[in-house]
């Protein structure tokens, strides 16, 4: 059973008791990610959660982590582009002082000035690390072309610039106008009692004043011409990243698109892979993504591929994509399709991080209580017919946006540019 309950300040606790666990997984939530930075304190928020572990007002470096992992737990956080999440799973018995260190480092966080130089050092790294990478590269790239010259397509890591200049003042400032009652969600799944977390909650965090985080800059959901972006670089293989603008969060056709990304490149059995990997073999890897915000979305889709190749396998992807617009899906690939869907939903489902995780973001992002039975009855409800409708408005030519990073020559730029209809 789900139960949510909001205390006076408007801080919301959503607990899901599952009695036959021997785990709690416990999460804090704020809603604060990247797309509430500016360009001049880009990457605060990441910055902000690296942080929180140095130390609090209650419990040093070494005491946070000892009073989690001590008990044989385990306890991490990570930022997104609406949100960031610190995270604990615990033996039950041990939830209560585990929920006292999470909620100390979110919210009293210390912030001295000698942590925030070596955390400097540590993400200026971590964004040399990614550049490093091109198949993470790539998608940074991706997200430029989707939402340009917005929060939402820049790096949440930041920039080597913005990193460089960050303060405690700046991080300061951000925790102090985002982590605030009204943007947070306690989270908790496993065998607890409802009533005892929120006296816990209350006792922590009770006194807290109301207050409503700043708005976001909206992001764009429409487009008119597709955007491409060729990086070069002297790699062994080209890495391709392909996006076309989504759905939000609370879109009608959510789950129709979540279906679309089954069918087409969701796992091994996916036309996708079929195509460009098992019959033609021009892609080692091959797969696709969906992912919705509270304003916006995107359709992804991922290959890594030989460097002579990238000519003829972004043919074969872009062929693969007209063909479900244009003539639908099979039954047989359907059903496989929603059935897959559902059974990887239930088997994730088995486990209290996973619950807490599914459980809290659908509070953060959609003020809602989600249950298992109403996903899985909206993804029955999606019919064949779906799945080619929303192929047809996602996968229009006009919505496409393509990253490339390798030692691309002119000919192959050309070629690129000419199947997509974008300028190079």
């Amino acid at each position: 059973m789900r139960r949510l309950t909001s205390l006076p300040n408007q801080i919301r606790i959503v607990t899901r008791d599952i009695k036959d666990r021997d785990s709690v997984s416990i999460g804090v939530w704020l809603a604060a990610g990247g797309r509430y930075e500016t360009q001049g304190n880009k990457g605060v928020a990441h910055f902000l959660e690296h942080m929180a572990f140095k130390g609090s007002a209650q419990y040093s470096c070494d005491e946070i982590k000892q009073t989690v992992e001590g008990v044989g737990g385990c306890l991490n956080a990570f930022t997104g582009e609406e949100e960031t999440c610190y995270y604990a799973k615990v033996p039950g018995a041990h939830w209560k002082e585990t929920f006292d260190v999470l909620a100390d480092l979110s919210f009293f966080p210390r912030l001295a000035p000698k942590d925030l130089e070596k955390e400097r050092a540590v993400i200026l790294e971590e964004i040399k690390m990614y550049r490093d990478l091109p198949q993470y590269y790539v998608g940074e790239l991706l997200e430029g072309l989707l939402w340009p010259g917005h929060p939402l397509g820049q790096s949440l890591a930041g920039t080597w610039a913005s990193v460089g200049k960050m303060t405690v003042a700046h991080v300061r400032d951000f925790q102090r106008k985002l982590y605030v009652p009204a943007n947070t969600v306690i989270a908790v799944c496993g065998s607890i009692r409802h009533e005892e977390l929120v006296r816990c909650v209350a006792a922590k965090l009770g006194k807290l004043k109301a207050a409503a985080g700043p708005s976001y800059l909206p992001a764009r959901r429409t487009q008119e011409h597709p955007g491409i972006h060729l990086h070069f670089k002297q790699t062994e293989q080209m890495h391709l990243a392909m996006g076309y603008l989504g759905y939000e969060t609370n879109h009608k056709d959510y789950y129709v698109l979540a279906l679309l990304n089954i069918i087409l490149g969701g796992n091994m059995s996916s036309r996708l892979f079929n195509e460009v990997r098992e019959k033609r073999g021009l892609a080692y890897s091959v797969s696709s993504g969906a992912k919705s915000l509270d304003d916006t979305g995107a359709f992804m889709i991922r290959a890594g591929v030989d460097n002579a190749k990238i000519v003829d396998a972004l043919q074969l992807i872009l062929k693969v994509l007209a063909g479900v617009a244009s003539g639908g899906v099979e039954e047989g690939e359907f059903v496989r399709a929603r059935e897959y869907y559902i059974g990887q939903f239930l088997l994730g489902m088995e486990d209290t991080m996973d619950q807490m995780l599914w459980t809290g973001s659908g509070v953060i992002s959609n003020d809602q209580v989600k249950t298992m039975g109403d996903a899985i009855k909206k993804i029955k409800a999606v019919t064949r017919s779906d799945i080619q409708r929303v192929a047809r408005e996602i996968l229009d030519p006009c919505r496409l946006n393509l990253a490339i990073i390798g030692p691309m020559s002119d000919g192959q730029r050309k070629q690129i540019a000419d199947l997509t209809g974008a300028v190079a």
